[in-house]
């Protein structure tokens, strides 16, 4: 009987030694989720050419016509350093990017130009912009009021106190393997600092990414065609903030250059 006892404890080892084992759905989850790949790759920008003395100092609309006011700055030049960071460059030179609420910005390179703005209440972001539309971050060039707009001309206009995220670049179509395998992502900030407090969540394509310092990035992957990106400035958590214009999106689109298959 001992004997006996004897071989069935050891058939017993041996048989639990080669049941496979079976993995719990938590594990399971874990391990797909540390061989997902991202598909796309952000890159911190080097630092760009500052110009700390660019003051914004002024910006007014009467008569539908926008026009600013400005020092430490010039319009129309080529940034220094625009040919070191290969993405999207204006060969008129540095500007003005105008925003509206969450459309897409307008790049002016004259201090006074018409625009049209509809009557009612509007949240308006200017800055002082590189050549590479890369926005000047030093605190003074840029303004953000909330108007009211009525025949033209702002009514009222008071700055804006809230926490807010405007969406820059990308935008539009960009064309030619220079100009698509770096898309600069750019966005600015008005009463928000990333890091403990606030993040930047960035849709690309559905992709999720967490940004919290703010800086431009390069997207390098992005496909031929239309993309996508949603931002989104959220808590500490990871939670949307209750804030005018949160979230925006953009679509943009990449093609290639005929003359560049051709050859």
């Amino acid at each position: 009987m001992q004997k006996f006892m004897t071989l069935l404890l050891m058939a017993t080892l041996i048989f639990a030694s080669c049941t496979p084992k079976t993995e719990t759905a938590e594990e399971t989850t874990e391990e797909a989720s540390e061989t997902v790949e991202m598909q796309y790759k952000l890159t911190p920008f080097e630092k760009s050419y500052e110009y700390p003395d660019a003051d914004l100092q002024e910006m007014n609309y009467e008569g539908g016509t926008m026009s600013y006011g400005f020092t430490g700055y010039e319009l129309k030049q080529q940034t220094p350093d625009a040919a070191q960071k290969m993405c999207a460059n204006s060969g008129q030179g540095s500007h003005i990017h105008l925003i509206v609420n969450t459309q897409p910005y307008a790049a002016k390179y004259d201090a006074e130009f018409t625009y049209d703005i509809p009557d009612g209440e509007h949240h308006i972001l200017s800055f002082l912009s590189r050549s590479y539309h890369e926005s000047i971050k030093n605190g003074k060039a840029h303004m953000a009021k909330k108007v009211t707009v009525s025949d033209k001309s702002i009514s009222a206009g008071e700055d804006i106190i809230d926490p807010m995220l405007f969406y820059s670049r990308p935008k539009g179509t960009y064309v030619g393997e220079a100009n698509t395998k770096k898309v600069m992502l750019d966005f600015f900030l008005v009463n928000a600092d990333l890091g403990d407090q606030y993040k930047v969540k960035a849709l690309i394509n559905e992709e999720e990414h967490i940004i919290d310092t703010w800086q431009p990035f390069y997207i390098e992957g992005l496909p031929m065609g239309e993309n996508i990106i949603t931002l989104t400035l959220v808590d500490a958590e990871g939670n949307k903030v209750d804030t005018p214009l949160n979230p925006v999106s953009r679509t943009f689109t990449l093609q290639a250059d005929p003359m560049e298959d051709a050859q």
